[in-house]
């Protein structure tokens, strides 16, 4: 359900809410940039490889592909079952990281599958850890309160869509969706448990780092809510107008700073429109004790980012059509405008980003890999 949210609030964006996420100062040397690749499907993350190589996630085709300085690509033997999804990736040395997962299906947590693998220069595959059954053993944010609180009345709330609930608790849900590695430990980003877990990749061992706090939003009048995946929507009830909604922080991507700290992005887990406007923010993460900071909020759809050598923070606003800039001392400015780019990484002085990340299923595929000069 939680991942049904995260794609719930891709899926209302409009272009009134883009009009509406508020200006963004725009640099005045714009940088230029490459294409590497382009006839990609979802390509929703991407991270430099091994060599001068780029890996690309075509998640929803389930395929890991790497992509070579001549424009050449070729998909990584991941043995991924048919209809998983494929998401985040790394390569250190020799081996490359990458996770892969199934939903849970007609609600059924049984049905969860997760993992996060490796796979060596020999092309052998190995199960690090597994996130589907860490989820149903410890449900990390099964205390965290969701909907409405006490102050909406049992009548009021009898009236409100089946989905998303009126008041619930974090139910059981696994996205394994974005990694970062350093040392002998990957950083996952769970975009269904709403959490960053740190795996030791010797182990196997799973630990939750931090639960991201709810996304409360003041409910307007006329807002509506989707009921399905395919547009339709309702009403909500004039009796919750005015009440606040603690919708669900969904992360979507972790990056590691130069000082060893973790910043994710996180969509609100609700509509990102005129009603309620660019609720995407950036937490700043204590990986040794799981402080969780608001570092930055305010974006539209942040769904990757990256930090530079010198602690610059990249992010991918997809549905905001451009790439940010958050530079040391906090200012924001617009580092590159393009269409729907879902993911960012950065080797050295070079950012590779990926582009017209969601297309027409009824037309040709149209994602693209590109890079950019950060100097």
């Amino acid at each position: 359900m939680k991942k049904t949210l995260a794609l719930l609030a891709c899926i209302t964006v409009s272009a009134a809410a883009l009009a509406s996420a508020g200006p963004t100062a725009a640099s005045t040397d714009t940088p230029d940039y490459e294409v590497l690749a382009g006839g990609l499907v979802s390509p929703l993350h991407v991270t430099a490889g091994p060599g001068k190589s780029v890996l690309v996630s075509q998640d929803f085709a389930g395929k890991l592909t790497r992509i070579d300085r001549d424009g050449s690509t070729g998909d990584l033997a991941t043995d991924t079952p048919q209809g998983w999804e494929v998401a985040g990736a790394e390569t250190r040395g020799n081996t490359t990281y990458f996770l892969e997962s199934v939903g849970a299906g007609q609600g059924d947590p049984a049905a969860l599958q997760g993992y996060l693998k490796s796979i060596d220069r020999k092309g052998d595959v190995d199960t690090i850890a597994n996130f589907a059954d860490y989820e149903r053993r410890h449900n990390p944010d099964g205390d965290q309160h969701y909907g409405f609180g006490g102050d909406v009345s049992a009548q009021c709330l009898a009236g409100w869509p089946n989905f998303p609930p009126a008041t619930y608790k974090g139910l059981v849900d696994s996205h394994p969706y974005a990694l970062a590695v350093r040392g002998d430990t990957a950083y996952v980003a769970d975009a269904g448990m709403n959490a960053v877990l740190k795996v030791d990749l010797k182990s196997g061992d799973i630990d939750t780092v931090a639960v991201l706090p709810p996304r409360p939003a003041v409910i307007p009048a006329g807002l509506r809510i989707p009921t399905d995946m395919v547009g339709s929507t309702v009403e909500v009830p004039a009796c919750a107008v005015g009440h606040e909604y603690a919708f669900e922080r969904v992360p979507t991507d972790v990056g590691i700073g130069p000082d060893g700290m973790l910043y994710v992005t996180s969509l609100p887990g609700g509509p990102e429109g005129p009603e309620l406007g660019a609720r995407g923010a950036i937490f700043r993460i204590n990986p040794w004790n799981g402080d969780t900071d608001l570092w930055a909020e305010d974006i539209l759809s942040p769904t990757g980012v990256a930090v530079a050598g010198n602690g610059d923070v990249y992010v991918a606003s997809l549905f905001g059509g451009e790439i940010l800039k958050f530079s040391c001392d906090g200012h924001r400015s617009q580092f590159l405008a393009v269409k729907m780019p879902a993911d960012v990484d950065i080797s050295g002085q070079t950012l590779y980003a990926t582009i017209d990340a969601l297309g027409d299923p009824s037309q040709p595929p149209a994602g693209k890999v590109i890079e950019a000069d950060l100097r």
